[in-house]
């Protein structure tokens, strides 16, 4: 085995080890309260990932993340995709804008949140602007020089229940022009407040509130990546979400496939074991199919990503994965679940956890017909060949 070989392994191992030992056993005890675990579980979880190194993601060791290559960071997410509940959202993250942050910017908030002091949420939904960002209503106005003031209403903001800050993509207002701005908004700042904290399908620690700024005041310091940047960072933000759905929903059809063989191998029914009936073995045959093709895909994207390719290319592949890894696991997810008959229905069991959470990864991010429509408008600019190889 070559030297990154054994760095690969040593680091999947690690955080399959952590996965197994601390966040699964939290599964059930966050799923009965409704979402967020008790804060002494929580802090285990910080503690522990920051422990074993697996905090931060993509962002830099001196900011406090591990430096990662893509492919390395797909086979942690890979691993974090193995459980429910959201468990694995305590561990100290970033989004990846903060990579076109100033010194300032990443001295206040990337490095905080890579220690675990802190959390940053991400608005970019509106009430008619989902996956089509186009639509989007809010808007920084220039009211004297340096100075800014926000309006708008985002939908949907992850950790916006939580966060002490807010990426916020508007328009601003630039010679009677708008263009995408990415604007860091402190939670606290006067005009920030969240109107509405609708319940979902799933129960994860944080909610996804719907958050209004109103005469929001901010500087030229609060602008990440400059003034008419915020598309094009929005566009890598969308290709490295895409992937980590990738990798995790690659995870969690692992867990599923090797729960559901446990299961079926073991248990008798009608005289044979349940994995000797072709009813269910054949379903089993098919989500292994299903787990290694996405596997695949999503490895093949992050090495591509690793190689310096054509980002919009990346970009094409990552959405490719996306959609398939995100249909896919919800195929598995299904038939798991039927494997294990009434108790694939109780919450108690993975498979029904799984089932359930799955299914918003079709959603967000960019839905499934939306990656379709980049797979084709790629597979049009970039050709077939580059597209398959």
């Amino acid at each position: 085995m070559s030297t990154p070989d054994r760095m690969h392994a040593e680091l999947r191992d690690r955080a399959a080890a952590f996965v197994d030992e601390v966040l699964i056993p939290l599964e059930v005890t966050a799923e009965l309260a409704g979402g967020p675990l008790p804060a002494a579980d929580q802090q285990l979880i910080r503690d522990e990932s920051l422990a074993r190194g697996l905090q931060g993601g993509l962002h830099l060791t001196e900011h406090g993340g591990n430096s990662w290559s893509h492919e390395e960071w797909f086979l942690v997410e890979e691993q974090f995709g193995r459980t429910t509940n959201g468990v694995s959202w305590y561990i100290p993250s970033a989004y990846n804008v903060w990579k076109a942050g100033t010194p300032e910017q990443v001295e206040r908030w990337l490095i905080p949140a890579l220690r675990g002091e802190l959390h940053d949420a991400y608005a970019v939904t509106e009430i008619d602007a989902g996956s089509d960002p186009s639509g989007i209503t809010t808007v920084a106005r220039r009211v004297a020089p340096g100075r800014w003031v926000l309006n708008g209403e985002k939908w949907f903001v992850t950790f916006g229940s939580v966060a002490a800050v807010i990426i916020v993509m508007a328009y601003a207002e630039v010679d009677g022009e708008r263009v995408g701005t990415l604007f860091a908004v402190p939670a606290d700042a006067p005009g920030v407040e969240i109107v509405d904290d609708p319940p979902f399908t799933h129960n994860y620690p944080h909610g996804h509130p719907t958050m209004r700024f109103t005469d929001v005041e901010l500087t030229d310091d609060d602008i990440i990546g400059g003034v008419g940047n915020g598309d094009d960072l929005q566009r890598r933000w969308f290709t490295e979400e895409r992937l980590g759905i990738a990798a995790r929903c690659s995870g969690a059809m692992q867990r599923l496939l090797t729960e559901s063989v446990d299961w079926a191998a073991n248990r008798e029914q009608g005289g044979a074991r349940l994995i000797d009936h072709q009813g269910v073995s054949f379903p089993l045959a098919d989500s292994a199919a299903d787990a290694a093709a996405g596997r695949l895909l999503g490895l093949d994207v992050a090495r591509l990503a690793d190689s310096g390719a054509d980002p919009k290319l990346v970009h094409g592949k990552a959405s490719m994965a996306k959609l398939f890894c995100s249909e896919a696991a919800g195929r598995c997810a299904d038939r798991a679940l039927q494997v294990f008959g009434g108790r694939g229905y109780m919450r108690t069991y993975t498979a029904e956890r799984l089932w359930r959470e799955l299914r918003v990864d079709r959603i967000w991010e960019g839905t499934s017909e939306i990656q379709r429509l980049v797979i084709a408008r790629s597979l049009e600019r970039r050709g077939v060949d580059a597209m398959l190889t």
